[in-house]
């Protein structure tokens, strides 16, 4: 496989974002379509969102969340109900204005999140105490219009989503909530993605326009940007206030209800792509990857029909393991590694001829192409135990990758340098969002991430920017 043909042409550590286009689109995982700023899932990445999908919505039901779908479209009187939510998604709504050649009585947002359309019926289904809690949960696609430079996974107009919508009785019930949400996306995003992250409350700036407040998972790539990962957002009575969302309590009074909303995004495949991948393509935690195996048959004229005998007693032997034998004739055994390599593929079985009168097999793991001579008797045992080793080795090699660019800073110059040199830094800050725009203009982009979770005092410690008295110790960085 030439460099110019299928392979990646800029290194990782050069040009991350050209390097992570070339590797969404030459692994055929997403292509651009003809609509400024969408893409298309291939099967191989929408395969990985349905894992993704399928392991969050079993882990809700099982919490005892409902899975519903409301309409795409919203009208505009019902989604101005609530201020600072209008406010912020205002620059983001793709609006419906005509149906056919006729214009419409009210103009219908193009979702770009569901709160409006779905407090609307929230409002008519509760009544009473016995109607709560209503635990229902989404998984759609929104669109979000404005942004720049679109990059597949990250930045599209469209994305997927769940969106989960709890109304309770009380806050107690809906911060009991917030623990099981979080633990449910954490467990995920580490077990199956190999990603530890970091949770962390955003500051009032940076929390979801209408919310009480906002805490995100955060994930720290190699080119100094951190990525904002599933969310969750406590609403109190926020919404409901706004959409009339109200019970009778067991004492017959009137009371609103307290709101939770939470979401993991495609975002996230972008995000362990990005992380565990390399120059020379995909590689994709074991866990989550489709086919987990691929036998590649070394082929000689002489020796080819022996060797994809035992080559296809292989794969049957280990088809649970969703196994790909490339029997290709008219391809080279050396353009074969290279396109699996791209693919990401865990795990390359290679059997030839020497290998079978060896009675053995060559297998190479994707992450750090190790190679291991394997006795064909053993090798039922030995697949899975190797999975399991490159699951480990993956989510240890990123384990410590936050932690190592983390630095504490009061003084703001030296802030910005660390800030040019890839770190994220902790710094005392006040809670004048101006300061926190100031921040964001004076380094090019870095703004506060979250709120330090280890609740220091601050006593004494003055804002980094301003010099009046801090509030509270953010982490601020850069965000991709």
């Amino acid at each position: 496989m030439a460099k110019n043909d299928l392979g990646i042409t800029v290194k990782k550590e050069d040009d991350f974002t050209e390097w992570f286009t070339q590797l969404m689109i030459k692994s055929e995982l997403a292509d651009y379509s003809v609509v400024s700023g969408c893409v298309v899932f291939r099967p191989a990445s929408y395969e990985l969102w349905e894992k993704i999908v399928r392991e969050c919505d079993d882990r809700f039901k099982k919490a005892g969340v409902r899975n519903a779908y409301f309409p795409l479209f919203i009208p505009e009187s019902l989604f101005v109900k609530e201020e600072e939510h209008i406010e912020d998604f205002a620059p983001l709504v793709a609006w419906v204005t005509h149906g056919g050649k006729s214009k419409l009585n009210e103009k219908l947002a193009v979702r770009p999140t569901s709160e409006a359309i779905m407090y609307d019926s929230y409002a008519k289904w509760i009544r009473s105490w016995r109607d709560l809690p209503l635990r229902l949960n989404q998984w759609n696609n929104v669109v979000r219009w404005e942004f720049k430079h679109p990059v597949p996974f990250f930045r599209t107009r469209e994305f997927l989503w769940n969106e989960g919508h709890s109304a309770f009785a009380t806050e107690k019930e809906a911060m009991q909530e917030r623990e099981e949400i979080l633990a449910i996306y954490d467990e995920v995003c580490r077990d199956y993605m190999a990603l530890p992250g970091k949770l962390g409350r955003k500051t009032e700036k940076e929390k979801f326009a209408g919310a009480v407040f906002s805490e995100k998972i955060h994930y720290y790539l190699q080119n100094g940007k951190v990525i904002e990962g599933p969310a969750f957002h406590y609403d109190g009575t926020n919404f409901a206030e706004a959409y009339d969302i109200k019970f009778k309590d067991k004492k017959g009074k009137d009371s609103l209800v307290y709101q939770n909303t939470y979401a993991i995004t495609t975002r996230m495949l972008g995000t362990m792509l990005a992380m565990h991948s390399d120059n020379n393509g995909l590689v994709i935690p074991p866990k989550l990857a489709i086919n987990k195996v691929v036998i590649i048959p070394i082929l000689f004229d002489k020796t080819k029909d022996k060797v994809l005998k035992e080559a296809n007693k292989l794969k049957e032997q280990l088809k649970e393991y969703d196994v790909i034998l490339d029997d290709r004739e008219d391809i080279s055994t050396g353009r074969k590694f290279n396109e699996w390599e791209l693919k990401g593929i865990p795990l390359r079985i290679e059997i030839g001829p020497k290998d079978i009168d060896n009675k053995s097999v060559v297998i190479a793991k994707r992450n750090d192409s190790s190679k291991k001579t394997i006795k064909l008797t053993d090798v039922n045992k030995q697949i899975p135990k190797l999975l399991e080793k490159m699951q480990k080795e993956m989510f240890d090699k990123v384990s410590k990758l936050f932690d190592e660019n983390i630095v504490e800073e009061t003084d703001f110059k030296k802030m910005k340098k660390l800030i040019a040199n890839k770190k994220v830094v902790i710094s005392p800050v006040c809670k004048n969002p101006e300061c926190e725009d100031y921040i964001k203009a004076e380094t090019t982009g870095a703004k506060t991430l979250f709120v330090d979770p280890e609740k220091r005092s601050v006593k004494g410690k003055k804002c980094i920017y301003c010099g009046k008295g801090a509030d509270y110790y953010v982490y601020i960085g850069k965000t991709y």
